[in-house]
């Protein structure tokens, strides 16, 4: 998915800025009637109304993204945190729980190490930190409560180790991205439009097409911005590993 967000921003780059250099090289060619005031008014106009759609659709796109980005960063904070909570009741639970614990802080180790964390799940793959937790399970199916107290609190238990299953199942759920395509299609086209307007009657010389190509990599760099960061756990903008830090911290105490 990083790599389609790279590749998307530089179609954006390519696109935005072939459209005003092709456009400013072909506009001295056009017959006197495509040249005229009336029809630079029109194109003007078009551009104009682009403009805003545009401003729309990408105003859109970033809250779209910031708010996957800030679910899942919620989210990730309460798997934390429940993973602490859920520490503390084998801790409570006495010696019996001393496997599962081990595996526990093993399963922590593997899923800092490995930041991309939803991938494998994404690609039907076989996830190393994940085994690990499923490891987690089998050793609370071995474990023999001794007296009604402790089996009242190995329910409770095997009830937390099911909802962090369904915790970490849900970050990968919602960690594979919300901008639909078409969407992202659209844009690009209208932008490429709204540039090759720019390029219609735009002076030929070197500081005019040194800031088409400006514009063209900042416009392109956000978009790369925020398709990265409609992938949380890739890229320069990326959720924080430190709620997992923190609680692994927690349990080798």
């Amino acid at each position: 998915m990083r790599m389609d967000a790279l590749w998307i921003s530089v179609a954006v780059f390519m696109c935005l800025l072939s459209a005003s250099l092709i456009m400013m090289h072909w506009y001295p060619k056009l017959a006197s009637r495509h040249r005229d005031d009336d029809t630079n008014t029109v194109v003007r106009l078009v551009a104009n109304i682009f403009v805003v759609m545009t401003s729309l659709v990408f105003g859109l796109m970033i809250n779209s993204a910031k708010n996957t980005f800030e679910s899942i960063d919620s989210s990730f904070h309460s798997y934390a945190t429940s993973l602490i909570i859920f520490d503390r009741t084998l801790r409570g639970y006495g010696e019996a729980t001393h496997d599962t614990r081990r595996r526990l802080i093993t399963y922590l180790e593997r899923a800092i190490e490995n930041p991309y964390r939803g991938d494998e799940a994404l690609q039907h793959r076989n996830s190393e930190a994940a085994s690990y937790l499923d490891d987690i399970g089998k050793s609370l199916i071995g474990i023999k409560p001794a007296d009604r107290f402790h089996e009242t609190m190995l329910q409770d238990i095997r009830q937390q180790y099911h909802l962090l299953i369904e915790q970490r199942w849900r970050i990968v759920e919602q960690s594979e991205g919300a901008i639909p395509g078409p969407l992202i299609g659209m844009l690009v086209a209208w932008l490429t439009l709204i540039f090759a307007s720019f390029g219609y009657r735009a002076p030929r010389n070197s500081m005019v097409v040194g800031m088409f190509t400006i514009s063209s990599l900042l416009i392109a760099a956000s978009v790369y911005l925020v398709l990265d960061m409609d992938i949380p756990f890739h890229g320069p903008i990326q959720i924080s590993d430190q709620p997992l830090r923190r609680a692994l911290a927690e349990m080798q105490l």
